[in-house]
């Protein structure tokens, strides 16, 4: 059996959920902190959209703007030497887009559940914007946040649609787990393709346990501080 795909698709989801983790918090905060109800609705169907998009939808798009010949992926091989289309990167980038909605809808809904009269005691002590986000409100949305984090991950790890469009199918490469099942199916190779799957659910029911014990651990903690 090809080990490739396996390091390509672990290599490109813990890089996507490294960019994904933060960027989801950051983004979420920024929204969920919004005063203003209509601009807050439009964010949030921006930055959901690749959630409701086919993937292949979404690939189309990123290779439209990220193709050698089209202005933004041209401007980045001619200025910065960067070809993303066609490259491990690009698999990385589908996973980032694809994954994200996942991270920034979890996050955004932990921080709106922190209950709102923490924040405002946390400014009558003189408390910055940032020390009670750090102190009052990640501590408390937590929960939420790793249970997102553990999301995006699987879901960066099993992208398939926007990879195939933007990264292609070259093996060892671009050639991601999903992808490998697919090309093993289409040639034929029942057994390779067996081999890949039962990796990808072995992945995927670690996954699922490790979030629903993230959420029994942080459950187990609140019943504990209210005894």
């Amino acid at each position: 059996m090809d080990i490739s795909p396996i390091i390509i698709s672990m290599k490109t989801a813990s890089l996507a959920i490294a960019i994904t983790f933060f960027a989801g918090i950051i983004v979420a905060y920024q929204v969920a902190s919004m005063k203003h109800e209509k601009a807050k609705m439009i964010w949030d169907g921006i930055l959901t959209l690749p959630l409701v998009l086919p993937p292949t939808v979404a690939g189309f798009f990123l290779l439209y703007l990220f193709g050698v010949k089209r202005p933004l992926g041209k401007m980045l091989l001619e200025f910065l030497g960067v070809k993303i289309a066609f490259s491990w990167g690009a698999t990385v980038l589908a996973a980032v887009v694809i994954s994200f909605p996942l991270m920034y809808r979890s996050a955004r809904g932990a921080f709106e559940q922190v209950d709102p009269n923490l924040k405002d005691a946390a400014r009558t002590l003189g408390l910055s914007e940032w020390t009670i986000f750090w102190k009052v409100v990640f501590p408390n949305a937590l929960s939420g946040i790793l249970s997102g984090g553990i999301l995006a991950f699987a879901r960066g790890l099993g992208e398939f649609g926007a990879t195939a469009m933007i990264a292609g199918n070259i093996a060892g490469k671009t050639r991601t787990l999903p992808l490998a099942v697919y090309s093993n199916v289409a040639a034929g190779n029942l057994k390779g393709a067996y081999q890949y799957v039962m990796i990808l659910v072995v992945i995927s029911f670690l996954v699922v346990t490790g979030m629903n014990y993230v959420t029994y651990v942080f459950q187990w903690q609140n019943r504990k501080e209210k005894r």
